[in-house]
C-alpha cells in the first residue's frame, strides 16, 4: 500500500544530529507542533468548565480515535507491525489517557498558567525515560539541570503557598499536573521510537485507534453519567483538544523530529510554557504573578542546557530505539520493518 506520511522517504535520523544537519522543514514542523500543544492547557481550561474531566479525557480519546481511524482508512495504511503494537499502546496510555485526564484533573484546581510551569519540565522528562526505557547515556550536566529545574519549581511551590513554608502540602491541582507531565515524557519516549519506523501521523493513529475498544465504551458510559454542560466556550476548547491536542499537532510534532532529530527539534519545546501563559493571559484573563515568568524562563534555560548535554551525548541502540543513521520507512515500507533497519549511513 502507498502511504504519504509527514516523514522524508529516506532520512537520517540520529539523535544526536547537529544543527548543519537540522533540515528547516524539521525546525518549522516542529515550531507548528510546540505552537499547537502550547494552547492545549488553556483550551482544556475552557473544556472542563463544562464538562467533568473523566468526560473530557474519554470524548476526546474516543473521537480522535474515530478521526484517526478514518485517516488511517484515507491512506490504506498497513497494519503495524507485532513488535510496535505494546509499543503503541503504551504510547497511547501516556498521551492519550495519562495526559489528558491528570492534566483536565488539575485544571479543575489549578489555573493553565500554573500548570504551564509544571509541564516546563516535560522536555527533561522525555529525556528521562529515554534513558531509563532505551538505555541512552546521558552526562552529569543533564541530571545537574533537570535536578535544578525541580528545586526552582518546589522553590516557586512553596513561595506561593498562603501558609509559606511552614506547613506547606502540595495541592491535588499541582500533583495531577505532574503526573500529567510524567505521562507526557513517557508517551512520548516510547512513540517516538516507534514513529521512526512507521512515522509520526501513523504512531499517533494507531496509538488511538488501538484505545478504542476502551475509549468508546467509556466516553459512552461518561456522558450518560457524567457531567456536561455545553456553551461555546466549552464546545471551542473540547474541538480544539479533540482535533489539534490529541490529533493534528502530533502530525506536526512527530513529523519535526523525524526531519531534524528528535534531541535537536525537541528544544523548541522549552517556549511551549511560556507560550502558555501568554494565552492563558490573552484567552482567559489569567494574571499570575510576575515570577511566574521569571521561573518559566528560568526552567526553560535549564532545560535548554539539558538538551544541549543529551545533543552532544553518545547513544546506545537497543530494541526500543532505531539504530543511528537508519532511515524513516515510508511509501510501500510504511507498517513493516524496513529494509534498510541497521545499515550505516553513506
Amino acid at each position: 500500500m502507498r502511504v504519504k506520511d509527514n516523514s522524508p522517504s529516506k532520512t537520517w535520523i540520529s539523535d544526536n544530529a547537529d544543527g548543519s544537519r537540522v533540515l528547516p522543514a524539521g525546525l518549522l514542523l516542529g515550531g507548528l507542533g510546540v505552537l499547537a500543544f502550547s494552547f492545549s492547557l488553556p483550551a482544556n481550561k475552557l473544556a472542563v468548565a463544562g464538562i467533568d474531566a473523566f468526560t473530557v479525557t474519554a470524548l476526546r480519546a474516543a473521537l480522535a480515535g474515530l478521526l484517526a481511524l478514518a485517516y488511517l482508512f484515507a491512506v490504506r495504511a498497513s497494519l503495524p507491525g507485532r513488535g510496535d503494537l505494546a509499543a503503541l499502546v503504551c504510547s497511547g496510555l501516556g498521551v492519550v489517557v495519562g495526559f489528558p485526564l491528570f492534566s483536565s484533573l488539575a485544571l479543575e484546581r489549578i489555573d493553565s498558567a500554573t500548570g504551564a510551569v509544571i509541564l516546563g519540565l516535560l522536555p527533561a522528562l522525555t529525556a528521562t525515560f529515554a534513558a531509563l526505557l532505551a538505555g541512552e547515556r546521558l552526562p552529569g550536566l543533564f541530571w545537574a539541570a533537570t535536578g535544578a529545574g525541580v528545586l526552582v519549581l518546589i522553590a516557586y511551590l512553596l513561595s506561593t503557598s498562603p501558609s509559606g513554608l511552614s506547613g506547606f502540602t502540595l495541592g491535588w491541582g499541582h500533583l495531577w499536573m505532574f503526573l500529567a507531565t510524567v505521562s507526557a515524557g513517557f508517551g512520548y519516549a516510547v512513540g517516538g521510537s516507534v514513529a521512526k519506523r512507521i512515522g509520526g501521523a501513523q504512531s499517533i493513529s494507531w496509538s488511538l485507534v488501538l484505545l478504542l475498544p476502551l475509549s468508546i465504551p467509556v466516553a459512552i458510559a461518561a456522558l450518560i453519567g457524567g457531567t456536561v454542560s455545553l456553551t461555546v466556550s466549552v464546545v471551542a476548547g473540547m474541538v480544539y483538544i479533540t482535533v489539534i491536542s490529541q490529533f493534528l499537532g502530533f502530525f506536526a510534532w512527530y513529523g519535526g523530529l523525524a526531519r531534524g532529530g528528535i534531541a535537536r527539534i525537541g528544544q523548541l519545546q522549552q517556549i511551549q510554557p511560556l507560550l502558555t501563559i501568554v494565552w492563558s493571559a490573552l484567552l482567559l484573563g489569567e494574571r499570575p504573578d510576575a515570577w511566574i515568568y521569571v521561573v518559566g524562563i528560568v526552567l526553560g534555560l535549564l532545560v535548554w542546557i539539558a538538551q544541549k548535554a543529551r545533543t552532544h551525548t553518545p547513544t546506545t541502540p537497543n530494541s526500543l530505539r532505531v539504530p543511528a543513521y537508519a532511515p524513516v520507512a515510508t511509501g510501500s515500507n510504511v507498517g513493516r520493518r524496513s529494509e534498510f533497519r541497521g545499515e550505516r549511513g553513506p
